[in-house]
């Protein structure tokens, strides 16, 4: 049975330290960023402000948080710097929610909200306010008042949540949340331009990117050039580097060049090294950021990083034993393990020692349909790309080969929602 993970309220989160992952505090929490939903069903956590040492306030999305326990928080170690800025659909659930008056939905009595649990949902890596500690009576959550106080469940109170017949893009968002990044992306494709642009303003970065990435060239040109140039730079810093190298690629030089300056020097180093290549050559599709392992590592270690939910199926499916270092471009490339022979083989087990190294690997230069014809002959769905002195650049997904190997206008043509799917996603019914 799986574990369930604790709950954590928020007033304990407020002002504890922040580190990275050699054990240096970064900054402390400031406040907790939400997005509410509609009807009842409980907010999503975005992430959490975090003051630095300089006063500095940014954001920390949930997908970078490692751990939060024994008053502290855990990131990845990667943060951007960027002022935060909050956006319309965002709540701060200290500075927001807390101290608000609410409704019992069983009873309409009145109450206070003094406190907000959150939880990380089972088996992902999504957060969600899960329970509301509130006051009957009145008096604000930090006043002396007597009344019965009870922790009740987030769709147990009203006076929260978007409403059903509410205007704007947060009915539309959470009327289309559960929809695959393509679905939603065809929803945008068929809205107005000043509509788009507004569903545009309020995702967050990475679902933006997600989306951008399934949108038709001149769509994605147009909602990158209605962003505030660094929220364009964080969006095209959470795109795969690929994508943001085709999106980037066809812009005017300088607008490159602008974005480019702003992004993370890391992220923008990768996004530069593609666009070195031609678009439709192995280096010009490649994404620079496959599990590479030394040969050392053992099959677990393989498994732990395949598991990574943010990981497509295509990248998942294998992973490149490489000498250090580790990032591409990477030392000696020795071979590729697939999945399926992770699975056959006891944890314990070196990758170097089930290596498929047969496999000529792809050269950056190698134009669309060579790639197209070693995809279709090996029967594979991802290929490690590799320079002359046997360096790991990165790997071509099945996908990328595709997107291609299509019309250019493939999107578009494939778009197929109904006209009455059109004019409810217009309105934000």
């Amino acid at each position: 049975m799986a574990a369930v993970a604790p709950r954590i309220f928020v007033s304990h989160l407020s002002g504890i330290a922040v580190f990275d992952p050699n054990g240096d505090q970064v900054g402390r929490v400031r406040d907790l960023v939400a997005i509410l939903r509609v009807g009842r069903k409980p907010p999503r956590l975005l992430g959490l402000v975090v003051e630095l040492h300089t006063r500095r306030r940014i954001f920390l999305p949930m997908t970078r948080v490692t751990g939060i326990e024994s008053g502290q928080v855990i990131t990845t170690g990667v943060l951007n710097v960027r002022r935060f800025e909050q956006r319309p659909t965002e709540r701060l659930v200290i500075g927001e929610l807390l101290d608000r008056r609410v409704r019992l939905v069983e009873t309409g009595e009145e109450v206070t909200v003094l406190d907000i649990s959150v939880q990380q949902l089972p088996a992902r890596r999504d957060w969600e306010i899960d329970r509301v500690f509130v006051r009957k009576g009145k008096g604000g959550a930090f006043r002396r008042h007597k009344g019965e106080t009870l922790t009740v469940e987030w769709s147990a109170v009203t006076g929260f949540s978007l409403e059903e017949h509410g205007q704007g893009a947060e009915n539309l968002l959470a009327t289309f949340e559960q929809l695959r990044p393509a679905d939603l992306a065809n929803v945008l494709h068929h809205l107005s331009p000043k509509r788009r642009a507004e569903v545009a303003a309020a995702l967050d970065d990475d679902r933006l990117a997600d989306v951008l990435e399934e949108l038709p060239e001149d769509d994605q040109i147009e909602i990158l050039g209605k962003l505030k140039e660094e929220r364009a730079a964080d969006v095209l810093e959470a795109m795969d580097p690929d994508d943001a190298a085709d999106l980037l690629a066809e812009l005017p030089e300088a607008e490159q060049e602008r974005l480019l300056t702003l992004m993370q020097p890391d992220e923008a180093a990768d996004v530069r090294r593609l666009m070195a290549y031609e678009e439709k050559t192995a280096g010009g599709l490649m994404t620079t950021e496959p599990i590479v392992l030394r040969p050392d590592a053992t099959v677990a270690d393989a498994l732990a990083r395949v598991r990574n939910p943010d990981l497509s199926p295509a990248l998942a499916a294998q992973v490149y034993v490489c000498r250090p270092p580790d990032e591409t471009p990477t030392g000696k490339y020795l071979g590729t393990v697939h999945f399926q022979r992770l699975l056959r083989d006891p944890p314990y087990t070196l990758v170097s020692s089930i290596l498929d190294d047969d496999l000529q690997p792809l050269d950056p230069d190698a134009a669309l349909p060579e790639v197209a014809g070693f995809f279709a002959t090996y029967d594979m769905v991802a290929a490690p790309v590799v320079d002359e002195s046997g360096s790991l650049l990165g790997a071509v997904t099945v996908d990328d080969v595709l997107d291609h190997m299509l019309p250019e206008d493939w999107r578009e043509t494939e778009f197929h929602l109904d006209d009455d799917d059109v004019e409810g996603a217009a309105h934000g019914s």
